[in-house]
């Protein structure tokens, strides 16, 4: 190839011209091929480095003026600083890592492309930071609850993000609209990464490391469009919401639209068709009469006809071409499709959908045969000393008003409110034994669905659970800030080693808290109000203290969270010539 005429940075540019001296027009429109393919690939690149620049301003509105001057206010007890913390997640982590590594490694890349035209290599290093996403986007439900809830609750509150979203800076968008942004990323670099290789040469040197990232950066994808989905899904029901005139129970989490249009009803006698409407969901058809407005589109509902018992089948009308019939426990439908391809779809919707139905219908029996062995066998107690917590309500014990108590079913330790039952157990003669209330509701079968339906947090993992798959786990002193010092059973998960979950005891069925490792500062030289073998973990104005039992307990804590705060995927440390040390001499445990 000879010189190029007007390059962008990196050499390359879209007035191209070949001057090869033994090129014949066949290899000079080869060449220029290959050249414009070259351009696409830095096109592509410099996309991903311009959508990255624009992503880390995102990142720093949401980390350092909305978090910020939430935090700010709640500091002085207006409303909870916890609420704060729990609707933005680990965002800090997230900006740390974007602003200060990602960003500066695209920007060089970028000023020497002409030398290195790759970017596989530096996506492949953003890969281990993908289950810092998996934790926001676990959040993200349980964040838009409490913003909602908080917005209407706390004037201040609510006065502080209007006053911010009025600012320049927000371009007119809701705090709702700029947290979906770290949702849509990830989804984002898949598309982006996806084109490059369609345009990298099979032979190219960066093309291994490309199809790498792409592979776990699509496995990410998959989550972060998973809450997209929800967020659309709910908008979708709000509009129907309104479409129905505040009809019924429509917006719900377990409500899932699928598909609605407008479809003509054949009636029974005269066989006239009639325009219907029809609003399809994983759990009902709503049949529905179009009304007269003004403003919009709105509907009447004629019918519920619920998913479980409905069939739908081809029908020929010899004056009515594309029929089809759905009937249910409440009512059967002769309905007419505008088309053969509007009536396959439709019947293609209804048998997925009740095929869905059905499935989950079964996994949800074959859980209800493993609650039915509960009661037949004598259970496994947790000792009183492995939790700190209820079992079931999460509140802490205390000697005086909430004290520790098992439950005959399950084994677990409980408070008196949530013991406070008594069901007959099989494998004690059907005597009747204290149970908790779960197993008092699958025992006598008065199943609480609000209990049930509720959702986990983010913190709301067991110690055990984790503890099983960790890098390294086992206690510590603690205290943030100028806090007093406490005894935590401390972890860093195999699946999350980048995060550093504190709970009360080993057993715990909730984190008091955690601390996402990146970019935190490690301080561990001796300063005069220290006590022995204590290391301290810093950003910004957050200060996270901790002692261990020996120096060498401490190193080993080290060597691992050393690690992490770089943004690497740390190995477990070694164990002592002893083995493994367990929970009954405060070690760190090795799984």
């Amino acid at each position: 190839l000879g010189k190029v005429r007007g390059t962008s940075p990196g050499g390359v540019s879209g007035g191209l011209s070949c001057c090869c001296a033994k090129c014949d027009a066949n290899t000079r429109s080869f060449c220029l091929l290959k050249e414009t393919n070259e351009q696409k690939l830095y096109n592509i690149a410099n996309e991903l480095l311009m959508t990255e620049k624009a992503y880390v301003s995102r990142l720093n509105l949401l980390d350092n003026v909305f978090c910020a001057n939430l935090m700010e206010e709640a500091m002085k007890g207006t409303f909870p600083a916890d609420v704060v913390r729990n609707i933005f997640s680990n965002i800090s982590s997230i900006h740390v890592f974007h602003a200060q590594f990602l960003l500066p490694d695209l920007e060089k890349r970028m000023s020497e492309w002409s030398s290195c035209p790759r970017i596989g290599d530096i996506l492949l290093k953003l890969t281990p930071f993908l289950k810092m996403y998996a934790e926001y986007v676990k959040n993200f439900d349980n964040a838009m609850e409490l913003l909602k809830l908080w917005t209407e609750k706390s004037p201040l509150f609510k006065a502080i993000i209007q006053d911010i979203q009025s600012q320049e800076v927000c371009a007119s968008l809701t705090l709702q609209h700029h947290m979906l942004e770290p949702v849509q990323r990830v989804p984002r670099y898949e598309m982006l990464l996806k084109d490059y290789l369609k345009k990298l040469p099979q032979d190219a040197s960066d093309r291994h490391d490309a199809e790498k990232s792409l592979e776990i950066i699509a496995m990410a994808a998959t989550h972060s469009n998973s809450a997209i989905r929800k967020t659309e899904n709910l908008k979708k029901l709000l509009e129907i919401h309104e479409m129905l005139g505040g009809e019924g129970d429509i917006v719900n989490a377990s409500n899932e639209f699928i598909k609605e249009g407008s479809i003509l009803k054949l009636a029974a006698r005269n066989t006239s068709a009639m325009e219907r409407y029809l609003f399809l969901f994983n759990n009902v058809l709503l049949y529905c009469v179009p009304k007269f407005s003004l403003v919009g589109q709105k509907y009447t509902v004629r019918t519920r006809i619920g998913i479980d018992g409905l069939k739908v089948v081809e029908t020929s009308n010899e004056d009515y071409p594309h029929t089809f019939q759905v009937s249910g426990k409440e009512r059967s439908l002769e309905l007419q499709a505008s088309s053969e391809q509007d009536k396959e779809d439709w019947i293609k919707a209804f048998q997925e959908t009740i095929a869905i139905f059905h499935q989950k219908n079964e996994t949800f029996k074959t859980a209800s045969k493993e609650a039915a062995e509960l009661g037949k066998r004598a259970p496994r107690w947790i000792r009183d000393n492995e939790v700190t917590m209820c079992m079931k309500c999460r509140e802490p014990f205390n000697a005086l008003t909430r004290r520790r108590h098992h439950c005959r079913a399950c084994g677990y330790v409980v408070c008196w409110k949530c013991s406070d039952y008594k069901a007959a157990l099989e494998y004690d003669n059907n005597k009747v034994n204290k149970v908790c209330k779960d197993c008092y509701s699958i025992l006598s079968g008065q199943l609480d669905s609000d209990e049930r339906a509720k959702k986990k947090g983010i913190l709301e993992i067991e110690a055990a659970q984790f503890s099983g798959n960790s890098i390294v786990c086992g206690f510590l002193q603690y205290s943030e800030k100028t806090k007093p010092w406490q005894k935590m059973w401390c972890v860093i998960p195999q699946t999350e080693a980048l995060v550093l979950y504190l709970y009360g005891a080993p057993q715990d069925v909730k984190a008091q808290s955690t601390i996402p490792l990146l970019g935190y500062a490690v301080e561990d030289g001796p300063r005069s109000a220290d006590v022995p073998h204590s290391f301290r973990l810093t950003q910004s104005k957050s200060v996270h203290s901790f002692y261990a039992e020996s120096e060498e307990l401490k190193q080993r804590w080290l060597r691992v969270i050393r690690v992490a705060v770089i943004g690497e995927v740390p190995e477990a440390p070694p164990c002592t010539e002893g083995g493994t040390e367990g929970v009954e001499d405060n070690g760190v445990n090795n799984f």
